[in-house]
């Protein structure tokens, strides 16, 4: 589909439904579209999630959003973000709290280099705390990168359960191609692991400043090399780039646990 031929975006004042009235889009994604939209049932803002125009026909795409609407309905946890409702008909429409920040993705754009320690300890705790309720449920994420992460005077929302699940076989590919882990990428069973492996992404791009895996269009990069190790230095003690070296590697039974990698980062964090 040529720029052109993209789909229509709902302008402002337009309806989703009867009760949500688009404010902005937010995001565009090659499946989603997100929407800032003010609520007359909640008198307040909301965010709606539904699938692109070309796409509202699309079973899969509607089988996803449900499956997402499920676990978040299922799930409270303060580094989650909440959903309120699924609505069904015409297309999908799945409602979540606005937030108010902004996601890592920005902010390291915006930044240009690596973000304070300090920062990325606290940033890592509430992602760890997110992924222990998870996979506590018998969830995996699959998706975590920076553009899923919220990020809030301080505070860290994790965005996106489209295509998270119970530990088991996964389709080759499954999940964001910078960020899957080597088991996604190649398929085969997944578990916590996985999340461990997303983990060590975001945290190596948020110490370094750029990402571990570059995009490549002849294949996976993640399962032709080693990332670059991060080495210790003043500003990066010695045990959490030991812990981010080893959350990145190949093997999944080598890789920490969230609850091993909270343990070191938390040491960074201050107070």
């Amino acid at each position: 589909m040529s720029v052109a031929e993209k789909p229509a975006v709902l302008r402002e004042g337009e309806r989703i439904t009867g009760d949500l009235e688009v404010i902005a889009l937010l995001r565009r994604s090659r499946t989603f579209d997100v929407y800032d939209v003010f609520s007359d049932s909640r008198d307040c803002r909301c965010v709606a999630k539904l699938p692109r125009p070309d796409r509202a026909d699309d079973e899969r795409t509607r089988r996803r959003l449900r499956h997402e609407a499920r676990m978040l309905l299922s799930c409270t946890h303060p580094h989650l973000v909440r959903a309120y409702e699924l609505h069904d008909e015409p297309v999908p429409v799945l409602v979540l709290e606005t937030l108010s920040g902004e996601t890592l993705e920005h902010a390291l754009s915006c930044s240009g280099g690596p973000l304070p320690l300090a920062d990325v300890a606290l940033l890592a705790s509430h992602v760890c705390s997110a992924l222990h309720y998870l996979h506590g449920r018998g969830i995996v994420h699959l998706d975590l990168k920076p553009a899923n992460i919220v990020v809030d005077l301080g505070r860290v929302k994790l965005l996106d359960l489209s295509i998270a699940r119970a530990p088991g076989p996964v389709a080759a590919g499954t999940g964001s191609r910078r960020h899957m882990a080597p088991e996604q990428a190649r398929g085969g069973d997944v578990g916590p692991p996985a999340d461990v492996w997303g983990a060590g992404c975001v945290l190596f791009h948020a110490l370094t400043g750029r990402a571990a895996f570059g995009a490549r269009p002849d294949g996976f990069e993640q399962l032709e090399r080693r990332a670059e190790p991060l080495l210790p230095g003043p500003q990066l003690p010695r045990a959490i780039a030991s812990v981010v070296n080893a959350a990145l590697d190949p093997r999944p039974e080598a890789r920490p646990t969230v609850e091993e990698l909270a343990d070191v980062l938390d040491g960074a964090i201050p107070g």
